[in-house]
């Protein structure tokens, strides 16, 4: 493996045990919340988890990829990877 991949792919590994703590962390306001807000916080952590499984497979994907494929799968990685960044990003800002 590349130093390259390793580090892409590490960024990535990083990236998921932030987005874990960031919904654990929704989950904790979630419980706080009154029933409407409740019910939103999880409208947003149930999609923001599957967001977070659909990013998970593809780092799968790109770790069990030979070195032929893994550039190929490394720039829809980014893609999607991004994607999920900004609902994130968006989910934590909307409940600040």
């Amino acid at each position: 493996m590349t130093e390259k991949r390793k580090a892409f792919e590490e960024k990535l590994d990083a990236q998921m045990k932030e987005w874990n703590a960031q919904i654990a962390l929704l989950k904790a306001k979630a419980d706080k919340a009154k029933a409407q807000t409740k019910i939103e916080y999880h409208a947003t952590i149930e999609a923001l988890q599957h967001k977070r499984d659909t990013a998970k497979a593809k780092l799968q994907e790109l770790k069990a990829a030979g070195p032929e494929a893994w550039e190929g799968l490394k720039t829809s990685a980014e893609k999607g990877w991004d994607d999920v960044k900004t609902a994130f990003h968006d989910a934590v800002s909307k409940f600040k």
